[in-house]
């Protein structure tokens, strides 16, 4: 599950791709040099393992790897067919991956090696921004619920938005709280902007007890599928909540 979700981000954040080998070497080197702790996804496992990056060897267009602690879990990162990467610089979101690692040595202790990417994800902290959405008069999602479930459509106010996902409200718990479920074509009426539709999936639930004593469940979803366009809108959306929240905050000084 963990590695489908970060095919998805890979997928869902190409404009914010880097193809610049120099640019890929420069940041691979600073997150090893600040000692970046990385996670790697490997594809098919649901285990994670935390890894660094020792060196950076441009002139073989590779970038060796720390171990792990777990013997058993470095030979399934050796035998996987691909595998994804997750780590932050100077609280930047970076994601990168590779089709396969092979082991080395690094200053004669075991490592491995991966081929240097041909490009990564840099997400800057604005893209990955979350907004309150109004409460008076909530933002809604449409999403068809599957035949298991009723079928049908039903419609939740969100909690906020970012270019990543939502959190909506499920204050009737429909939608339990099945971490990883997707749900698909949710329809997302944006106030000014337009209709989006994207694949939603829960990635995380919290139940809350409300002033009033009645219960309410907050789901954190993210978007999977979204087309360029889509994204684009949401980054439009998010840009007039913030104008409005600025010019509330300007009228009140």
């Amino acid at each position: 599950m963990q590695s489908n979700r970060q095919d998805a981000d890979l997928e869902n954040w190409h404009d914010f791709e880097v193809e610049s080998r120099r640019e890929i070497i420069a940041l691979l080197r600073s997150i090893g040099e600040k000692n970046q702790l990385i996670r790697m996804l490997v594809h098919g496992e649901s285990d994670v393992c935390v890894t660094s990056i020792l060196e950076v060897d441009a002139d073989n267009n590779a970038v060796i790897l720390d171990c792990s602690i777990n013997p058993e879990q470095n030979q399934r990162i050796l035998g996987a067919k691909g595998l994804s990467y997750e780590t932050t610089l100077d609280k930047i979101r970076i994601l990168f991956a590779s089709e396969r690692v092979e082991k080395c040595t690094f200053q004669g202790t075991p490592a491995m090696k991966i081929a240097l990417p041909p490009t990564l994800i840099r997400l800057q902290r604005r893209e990955y921004y979350r907004m309150s959405t109004p409460v008076s008069n909530p933002v809604r999602v449409v999403i068809p619920l599957p035949a298991e479930m009723g079928g049908g459509s039903t419609s939740f106010p969100l909690a906020d938005i970012s270019c990543g996902g939502i959190a909506i409200l499920d204050n009737k718990l429909i939608l339990g709280d099945s971490i990883g479920k997707n749900y698909l074509d949710c329809r997302i009426e944006l106030p000014e902007v337009g209709t989006v539709v994207t694949s939603l999936q829960i990635r995380n639930s919290i139940d809350l007890t409300l002033l009033n004593n009645k219960s309410n469940r907050r789901l954190g979803c993210q978007f999977a599928d979204m087309a360029r366009g889509a994204l684009n809108s949401v980054q439009r959306y998010i840009t007039k909540l913030e104008r409005e929240r600025n010019a509330r905050i300007a009228g009140l000084g």
